[in-house]
This record gives C-alpha cells, structure tokens and sequence, in this order.
C-alpha cells in the first residue's frame, strides 16, 4: 500500500489550506500533471497543476486503488478541502466506485469525480500513442489500454496467456507507466477534443484549480 503523510494546519485558520487531489496512484498523478501541462502550453484556458502543486497549494494523495470506500471520509479530520477520481473500471466495480463518488461528493468542502472511460489511459489518442513510439492500436472505452498495448508489443503470433502471471504483470506495469509518462507528452488540444468529446479532463483540470484558488 502506498503511504502517504499529509499535515493540514486547522489549529490556525489564517494560513490557507492545502486541496488534497485523491487519485488511485502514481501513474495518475503523473497523467493529470503532464497533460496539464501540455494543455496549458497550447491553450493559457487550461490551467497546469505543476505551478499548484509547487506552491503547495494542491497535495496529490495516490491511494493506491483496492476498496476505495476505505478513503472516502479518511482525511476527514485534517479538515482539508478535497477532490477524488477514480477510474470507472467495469462492472459490478463501477457501481461501488459511483457510491463512493457520492458519499464523497455528499461532504462539505469536497468534490469527486469518476471517469467516463475505463480509466484515464483511454483518454489518450492512438495518435499520441503512436507518435511516442508505441506503435498502431486501437481502443474503445472500455478495453484495458495498458493490456491492448502490452499485447501489441509482446508481438503478433505470441500466445500472451501462456506467459507466467508474474511476467505479465510487470509488462503491464511497465506500460502502465509508460503510457502515463511518455504517450501522454504527445497529446495536444486537438487530440484530446477528439478522445474526450464531453471535456472530461477539462472539467476536472478547472475544478481543481477553482477550489485550489479560494483556499
């Protein structure tokens, strides 16, 4: 489990408190800063989480996924503002993960959110993908992109399933990270308009942002 230390300073209510931004894990924080990134590069609309998380006015918590109901009031008595997102996954996980996003959302001071797509990966364009070097997929909403591409790269004709679990696990991991580090660097505004027509990412990056703000 990753361990995370936060210290919210309640005792003095003249230094502003920091936004807790809860996230499933690393590779999340390093999607949402590096797209922001990106984003705010082309378009000064779009906010970057770097200058926020710089400054110590947002502190991102990765929990580290597994029963996410067990983090939902968690942080509670530090009495910081907070705002979780969680990947939507696939049933009968997604309706957990809904009335996790409610209780959440139910608490003062508190946002949350849960993807429309599987999982932030699915965000990414196949172009980006592939200007990165990972080479051509293809990826619906609710397919694993981490295990699509993996496959891809394990090479055509190789049976993927008769690898040991072990193995195939730290190939997942290591494209996991790979998508959140390297892909997501080639995502521009115009990719992303086109993987995420409803704005998802921008509602979340402008949330985070306009509660960071008013601390």
């Amino acid at each position: 489990m990753i361990q995370t230390t936060v210290r919210c300073r309640t005792n003095d209510p003249a230094i502003p408190r920091p936004l807790l931004v809860v996230v499933e894990g690393a590779n999340d924080v390093e999607f949402l800063v590096r797209l922001s990134r990106r984003l705010s590069q082309a378009d000064d609309s779009i906010p970057g989480l770097q200058p926020l998380k710089n400054s110590g006015r947002i502190v991102f918590v990765p929990i580290g996924g597994g029963n996410l109901t067990t983090w939902t009031d968690r942080f509670e008595p530090l009495g910081c503002p907070e705002f979780h997102l969680y990947d939507r996954e696939t049933l009968p996980e997604t309706e957990r993960r809904q009335a996790a996003v409610a209780y959440v959302a139910s608490r003062p001071g508190c946002r949350a959110f849960m993807t429309g797509k599987r999982a932030l990966e699915n965000y990414l364009h196949p172009q980006a993908i592939a200007a990165a070097g990972g080479g051509e997929i293809t990826f619906g909403n609710d397919d694993c992109v981490t295990s699509v591409l993996a496959r891809a790269w394990y090479g055509p004709g190789r049976n993927w399933c008769e690898l040991p679990g072990r193995v195939r696990t730290r190939f997942s991991q290591r494209t996991k990270r790979w998508l959140n580090t390297v892909a997501v660097e080639q995502m521009t505004p115009e990719l992303l308009s086109h993987s995420d027509p409803a704005g998802d990412i921008q509602t979340w990056l402008q949330t985070i942002a306009e509660m960071a703000s008013v601390r």
